[in-house]
C-alpha cells in the first residue's frame, strides 16, 4: 500500500516528467555546478585543506564538461527562434522584435562556439585555439544576456505606462491590471537571473573582476530561477 501511494504520488509523476526534459536536466546540473563554485571558493577562503575543496572542484568540472556534451547541436534551435522573431508579422514593438533577435543570436553564437570547445574538454584533441574560442562563446553570451536585460527593463517600463491608463474600477480594468501584474512579475524574474547570468560572461571576459565567490553564487541564483521556471512549465 505504501509502496503503491508513493509509485503514483503526483510528485513524483511530475518529478519524472522534469527529469526527462534535457533543460530540467541541464538546470540541476548547472546549479550543482555553480553551488560547487561557490562552495569551493569558499572553503578556500577559510583555510581548509586542498582535500576538502578537491572534490567540489571536480564537480565544478565534471558537470561544466556533462553540460557543454548536452548542449551540442543546441545552436540550431536558438538560430530557429531568431528566425521565427524576424519573420513575426503581429503587432510586435520593434523594439522588443529586434533585442528577441539579438538574444536569440547570442545564445547560437556562443552555443555554437562552446560545441567546437568540446573536443578539447574531453579530451579528444587539444585545441590551440581553445581559450580565444571560449572568450568569443562568452562574448557571444554576454551579448545576448544583455539584449534580454534591455528587454526586460523596456518591457517594465511599457507595463508601468500601460498601467497608468487602466481604470481599475471597471471590469476589464481589473482583468488588465491582473494581466499586466502577471506580466511584469515574469519580466522582473527574466531580468534578475539576466543580471545575474551577466557576472559570468563579464568576469570571463575581463570586463568586471568578480572572484569565484561571486561568479559562483550568481550562477546559483539564475540556475534555482531557471530549474523553478521548467519545474512550473512541467506541472
Amino acid at each position: 500500500m505504501v509502496a503503491d501511494a508513493l509509485v503514483y504520488h503526483p510528485a513524483l509523476a511530475h518529478w519524472l516528467r522534469f527529469v526527462a526534459t534535457t533543460v530540467g536536466r541541464d538546470k540541476l546540473l548547472r546549479t550543482l555546478q555553480y553551488f560547487s563554485r561557490f562552495y569551493a571558493w569558499y572553503l578556500y577562503r577559510t583555510n581548509k585543506p586542498q582535500s576538502a575543496i578537491d572534490p567540489y572542484n571536480a564537480v565544478k568540472k565534471q558537470f561544466g564538461t556533462t553540460r557543454k556534451i548536452l548542449r551540442i547541436g543546441k545552436f540550431a534551435e536558438h538560430l530557429k527562434a531568431a528566425s521565427v522573431a524576424l519573420d513575426n508579422k503581429s503587432p510586435v514593438d520593434p523594439v522588443l522584435r529586434y533585442l528577441a533577435v539579438g538574444r536569440q543570436l547570442g545564445y547560437a553564437g556562443y552555443l555554437s562556439l562552446d560545441t567546437i570547445t568540446v573536443v578539447d574538454a574531453i579530451g579528444y584533441r587539444k585545441l590551440a585555439s581553445v581559450k580565444k574560442l571560449q572568450e568569443y562563446a562568452y562574448r557571444a553570451w554576454g551579448a545576448g544576456l544583455l539584449c534580454s536585460a534591455i528587454a526586460g527593463i523596456y518591457t517594465l517600463v511599457r507595463l508601468q505606462e500601460k498601467e497608468k491608463t487602466i481604470d481599475r474600477k471597471e471590469g476589464e480594468g481589473v482583468v488588465e491590471a491582473k494581466k499586466i501584474e502577471k506580466e511584469r512579475a515574469a519580466a522582473r524574474i527574466q531580468l534578475v537571473s539576466d543580471l545575474f547570468d551577466l557576472t559570468i560572461p563579464a568576469t570571463a571576459v575581463g570586463v568586471a573582476n568578480f572572484d569565484d565567490g561571486i561568479v559562483g553564487i550568481a550562477g546559483t541564483v539564475s540556475s534555482l530561477i531557471g530549474t523553478w521556471s521548467q519545474w512550473r512549465k512541467t506541472a
